[in-house]
């Protein structure tokens, strides 16, 4: 009888320190979204496309498609987007409607909080300094805790380095850190290096210079094994805008085991809204 009375407060105890728990999370996504914001240039400068010129023809296509000649170089942007995210399988993909929040800071991390029916929320960071994954169900209870390791890490770099071909082109030009190769005559492979991290992009170009499709081997245990090894990712772009004079795909369709029979396009976002903010914390 004692076991029985005192379960409103051991349940009432669970929930004060899940609550606690989500507001450190939410905190530290805070904290991570303004340092961001902070890396973008003050006083950018502006694309003359005369600087790619030495670039192999398919990289020097795709980087004066797009970016206007004297756009200004914002490399931070901020993407609301809506869409469908599957928490299922290739067989069973179960899309449910998705609405969604990023920072896009490459080469140094991103921030991207998501929201789905049924009370799942949940948020993903990556930088070159670390990473989590956290989702919940009704806003308290976690159903996934990932993060804080090397293998993590890596995984995450290469999505962000990835997403830059998409919404922060400025971010890819060359200089350190940043080489492009020819792998064809339309096709052109960008390499970014931070620290002990290094992702390969490989990036199909129509005759215009749009990216048709970006595709990479991605560290990543998404297998039926849940080891991490390289493996195929990638997905296709479409329905480009132009925004502060970058021309920016509005609907992005990727998933892994791209260019495979067993690839599942997990991720089909239409974007919102794409910002490049001044330096300082996120707007509400």
């Amino acid at each position: 009888m004692i076991f029985l009375w005192l379960l409103p407060g051991v349940f009432a105890l669970a929930l004060l320190g899940l609550a606690a728990l989500r507001l450190r999370d939410e905190r530290q996504d805070r904290a991570q979204w303004r340092r961001l914001a902070g890396l973008q240039p003050v006083r950018p400068d502006v694309f003359d496309p005369q600087s790619v010129a030495g670039l192999p023809e398919p990289a020097r296509r795709f980087l004066r498609f797009a970016i206007a000649p004297g756009a200004r170089l914002f490399t931070v942007a901020e993407i609301d987007m809506g869409g469908e995210f599957s928490l299922g399988t290739r067989d069973r993909p179960a899309y449910r409607p998705m609405t969604a929040r990023q920072i896009l800071a490459a080469p140094s991390g991103f921030v991207w909080t998501l929201r789905l029916p049924g009370g799942i929320s949940g948020s993903d960071f990556g930088s070159d300094s670390g990473s989590w994954t956290r989702f919940r169900v009704f806003g308290l209870f976690p159903v996934a805790r990932l993060g804080g390791n090397a293998d993590h890490a890596r995984a995450a770099f290469g999505r962000y380095i990835a997403e830059a071909v998409f919404w922060t082109p400025a971010a890819l030009l060359p200089g350190p850190g940043v080489t492009w190769e020819a792998l064809g005559p339309d096709t052109a492979r960008v390499t970014v290096t931070r620290g002990a991290l290094s992702q390969a992009v490989d990036v199909e170009v129509a005759p215009d210079g749009r990216p048709t499709v970006v595709h990479f081997l991605r560290w990543s245990d998404a297998n039926p094994e849940r080891r991490y090894r390289l493996q195929p990712f990638g997905g296709v772009l479409s329905d480009f805008r132009e925004v502060a004079g970058f021309r920016i795909p509005f609907t992005v369709e990727a998933g892994s085991m791209f260019g495979t029979e067993a690839y599942f396009p997990f991720f089909r976002a239409r974007i919102a809204e794409v910002r490049f903010p001044p330096p300082g914390p996120p707007r509400p």
